[in-house]
């Protein structure tokens, strides 16, 4: 299944660049700066929650794709029919903070849900990290085989870094690096990797197999638009340094 052009070559060459707004949040002005920030940075598709009025809103300030996320498949409905361009059912780091968990059960049925009220949009669902690396993979088998488009991976919120600087960067993407590496090699969709992902480990993230990173607290949280565009023109040129000597399955 396929999108926008420029997304699916983004996809191919390894440097698909997702900016997340954040699936809880309805903050207007900070939803628009971050789509803002994600178009003149030069991302390559936004992710906000699932909303008409949110949809309505980016698609007059950009024309990159629009995703939206959310984890009940009915709230998909309205921002589709304002024009949102993919559809997420993730960025489960939200939930874990309350005691909200979703087992590899649950997100297989909400995926089937999903896909049966929209059978031909492109869909992506987030593996949770809460579940062991070979249960991560085995549920991403059997969300591709149940409709879901590009799997993207999660785990800053698990990781527990160390150290300052560079070294503490990437401590704290390693959950997420190390889902990519191993679900890319058993699914043949783009893998998206997300949480906890920076201009320092955005290059691993394709190096250990993903199409593209996602983006979200690193941009959304600055109090800047100069600075939110600056942070992510830095994940594009981090991105564009990466060579890739395979390219990925189409969407």
């Amino acid at each position: 299944m396929s999108v926008n052009s420029k997304l699916q070559r983004a996809f191919e060459q390894g440097r698909a660049l997702k900016i997340i707004s954040g699936l809880n949040n309805f903050d207007a002005a900070n939803v628009a700066a971050v789509v803002k920030a994600a178009d003149l940075g030069g991302a390559s598709f936004v992710d906000i929650a699932a909303d008409r009025d949110l949809v309505l809103m980016a698609k007059q300030l950009t024309n990159l794709p629009i995703c939206v996320s959310a984890v009940e498949p009915e709230k998909f409905v309205p921002a589709v029919e304002a024009g949102a361009d993919l559809i997420e059912i993730g960025n489960f780091d939200a939930f874990y903070a309350v005691g909200r968990r979703f087992e590899a059960e649950e997100v297989l049925q909400l995926t089937r849900e999903t896909r049966s009220l929209f059978p031909n949009i492109t869909l992506s669902v987030t593996v949770p990290h809460i579940l062991a690396l070979d249960k991560q993979v085995q549920l991403a088998i059997e969300l591709v085989k149940a409709g879901a488009n590009i799997i993207q991976t999660e785990g800053g919120t698990s990781a527990q870094p160390i150290h300052a600087g560079t070294l503490g960067l990437i401590e704290k993407a390693a959950p997420t690096l190390a889902a990519a590496f191993e679900i890319s090699r058993a699914v043949s969709v783009p893998v998206l990797c997300a949480s906890g992902i920076s201009s320092v480990t955005a290059p691993l993230a394709i190096g250990a197999g993903a199409a593209g990173v996602g983006v979200g607290s690193a941009v959304s949280q600055l109090n800047s638009e100069v600075a939110m565009i600056a942070a992510v023109r830095s994940l594009v040129e981090a991105l564009a340094l990466v060579s890739r000597s395979h390219l990925p399955a189409s969407i």
